[in-house]
């Protein structure tokens, strides 16, 4: 069930407008005849009375002016179908990889079909949806790419309906998938060196082209959806080819890419920012099988060396009390999330490290 509450009633401009907090219960999944609650509370200094406004997905119905209303016994019809999209296995991939794009329609029976959509991003951070041409493919609920390419980079979407039914659900989430070719024209080269970093420092990213041609900048997409030159970003600013932010921000999380003023997107690579007291150390790019792999902690405001701290991968301890994690020789087994933590200071937050197989177009000893 996905139900938002609107506030009305108070005069305020948009930085000093508070959000309201809607509040479920049972915050669970519920059945057929349960009671649900809903409440909408609002945290303001100064406001002592507001008006409430309850509407269901887009509707511009008013179902309820309370401030807490309940479903005495809830029916399919109070809630809302929704397609929700997601990635298998992975959504970095390299050329020639498969994925799959998975759209499911959650506690509602069986009978939809799909569509399929990549979405472009206008000057004003609005999407635009595009039937795929070959939509008809996914009409399972499974869209599939046996062998990515390059132009399989973009931002993706799905919809279902049922067959002699107006029943449609919106847009599901977005999910973006990643290609970076095999020998990508242009390195996006990061400093300081690795994935996480703490807020309040300089980081700086540049695009470096082998062929030495210019022309390259920095953009980024943000895990809200939003798609960005350097130079837009708070404290950031572009020179050349490079982008230099002077004080990070939790903001400045997100994917991050070279593109050429045709329209070229090469080397994408995940940079977080974290106002946590311990990051992991990580590899910027993947990691290539029989390479040597140094995972670190690193703290924050500490001069205290040889700090010891465990290491985990996907939830399993897997070193503890160290002060660096080594991998000698890497195999795609080490493919997962990684993390640290020390029993003082904290844990990091989660890192993906990828591990690229060796083909034998690029084996030297072949």
């Amino acid at each position: 069930m996905t139900i938002s509450g609107n506030v009305l009633g108070a005069s305020l401009t948009p930085e000093e407008r508070p959000k309201p907090k809607v509040t479920i219960k049972p915050a669970r999944h519920v059945f057929r005849g349960d009671t649900v609650t809903l409440r909408c509370d609002i945290y303001d200094e100064g406001v002592t009375s507001w008006s409430y406004s309850w509407y269901k997905e887009v509707s511009t119905r008013v179902f309820s002016n309370r401030q807490e209303h309940t479903f005495s016994s809830v029916t399919e019809s109070d809630a809302d179908p929704r397609a929700v999209l997601s990635v298998s296995p992975q959504k970095w991939l390299t050329e020639g990889d498969p994925v799959t794009l998975i759209c499911e329609v959650y506690s509602f029976s069986t009978g939809w079909t799909f569509s399929w959509f990549t979405l472009t991003v206008s000057p004003g951070n609005s999407y635009d949806y595009n039937l795929l041409s070959d939509s008809s493919r996914g009409a399972e609920g499974n869209y599939t790419v046996s062998f990515a390419a390059l132009n399989h980079t973009g931002v993706y979407s799905c919809r279902a309906e049922r067959e002699k039914s107006v029943n449609k659900t919106q847009y599901s989430n977005t999910q973006q998938l990643w290609v970076t070719g095999v020998s990508p024209p242009v390195s996006l080269v990061v400093s300081p060196s690795r994935t996480q970093h703490f807020t309040s420092v300089s980081l700086s990213l540049s695009c470096e082209d082998q062929s030495n041609s210019t022309g390259w900048r920095v953009r980024r997409y943000t895990d809200g959806g939003r798609l960005e030159d350097c130079s837009s970003l708070y404290r950031g600013s572009q020179t050349g080819s490079t982008c230099t932010i002077s004080s990070t921000n939790t903001s400045d999380t997100g994917v991050y890419w070279c593109e050429s003023e045709s329209g070229e997107k090469h080397h994408p690579l995940n940079i977080t920012a974290h106002l946590s007291d311990v990051i992991l150390e990580s590899p910027v790019h993947p990691v290539t099988e029989g390479d040597h792999l140094i995972l670190r902690c690193l703290y924050r405001r500490t001069t205290a060396p040889n700090l010891r701290a465990d290491f985990y991968k996907d939830g399993s301890l897997i070193q503890n009390q160290t002060t660096e994690m080594s991998i000698t020789t890497v195999s795609k087994s080490h493919e997962g999330f990684y993390y640290c933590k020390h029993p003082e200071r904290g844990e990091s937050p989660k890192s993906w490290i990828s591990v690229r197989r060796i083909s034998n177009d690029h084996c030297c000893m072949c």
